[in-house]
C-alpha cells in the first residue's frame, strides 16, 4: 500500500539471542574438553569435563581460552564487533515522551550438557576493544549478555523463560543458531536465523533484514 508505514532500516529488535556451539565458537563445549567426538552419553561426558577441566586463559590473551590440552577456544572472527555493535545500540521506548531509549537485550541460549563450562568460557574469553574506539578496553564476553539460558532442553523453554523475566514480546526477538531443529521457536513468534558455518557479519545483517521484513508485514 502506497504511503504505508515501514520499519526504519536501522531499527533493531528488542532482544537478540545467540546459540553458543558452532554459532559463536567452533566446538561443542560439552564434549571438547575431554577430546571426544559428539556422543549420545553427553551427561557422562559433561561430568568428565568438570573433572578433567579446567579452562584457562594465558594472562590477558584476547579472544583465546585454552583447555587442559592446550587446544584453543575462541569466538568466530566477526562475533566481537557484532557484540560491541549490539551493546551500544539504543532503541526508542514506545509511548515514552522526551526521547527515552532502552538498550538491546543480548541473550545466550544453549542446550549444552555442560552449562558450567560454557559459562566459564564466557567469563574467561576477553573480547577485544571495539574498532570504533567507543569500548577501548578488553571485556569479558559474559558481560555482553543480559540473559543466559544455558542448559539441556528445548529452546522453546529458553525463550519462554526469557519472555517471563523481561516481558519482551516474542515478535521482538531474533535468534541465531546452527541447528535447524531449533527453528521450533518460530512457533512462539521468534524470528529464527540458521547459521550453517558460524556467525558472520553477513549472516547477522541478513537476520536483521528478515526481522524487519516481518515487522513490515505486520504493519500492512
Amino acid at each position: 500500500m502506497s504511503g504505508a508505514a515501514r520499519v526504519p532500516e536501522e531499527l533493531h529488535p528488542q532482544l537478540v539471542a545467540f546459540d553458543l556451539d558452532y554459532t559463536l565458537w567452533d566446538l561443542w563445549i560439552d564434549t571438547h574438553v575431554t577430546g571426544q567426538a559428539k556422543h549420545p552419553l553427553l551427561p557422562v561426558l559433561a561430568t568428565l569435563n568438570r573433572l578433567l577441566g579446567p579452562l584457562k586463559r594465558n594472562g590477558k590473551a584476547i579472544n583465546e581460552v585454552l583447555d587442559k590440552y592446550g587446544e584453543r577456544i575462541s569466538f568466530y572472527n566477526d562475533v566481537p564487533e557484532i557484540l560491541h555493535g549490539l551493546s551500544s545500540r539504543s532503541l526508542p521506548v514506545e509511548g515514552e515522551a522526551g526521547g527515552e531509549t532502552r538498550r538491546v537485550t543480548i541473550a545466550a541460549c544453549s542446550r549444552t550438557h555442560a552449562p558450567d563450562l560454557a559459562k566459564q568460557c564466557l567469563r574467561l574469553l576477553l573480547v577485544p576493544p571495539s574498532a570504533d574506539g567507543l569500548s577501548p578496553e578488553p571485556k569479558p564476553a559474559i558481560e555482553f549478555f543480559d540473559e543466559l539460558e544455558i542448559y539441556p532442553g528445548s529452546k522453546i523453554k529458553h525463550f519462554k523463560e526469557i519472555h517471563k523475566r523481561t516481558g519482551i514480546p516474542f515478535s521482538q526477538m531474533l535468534f541465531f543458531d546452527d541447528e535447524s531443529r531449533n527453528a521450533e521457536v518460530e512457533r512462539l513468534g521468534v524470528t529464527f536465523v540458521h547459521v550453517p558455518r558460524g556467525l558472520t557479519s553477513q549472516v547477522f545483517e541478513q537476520g536483521l533484514k528478515e526481522w524487519r521484513r516481518r515487522q513490515n508485514n505486520e504493519l500492512k
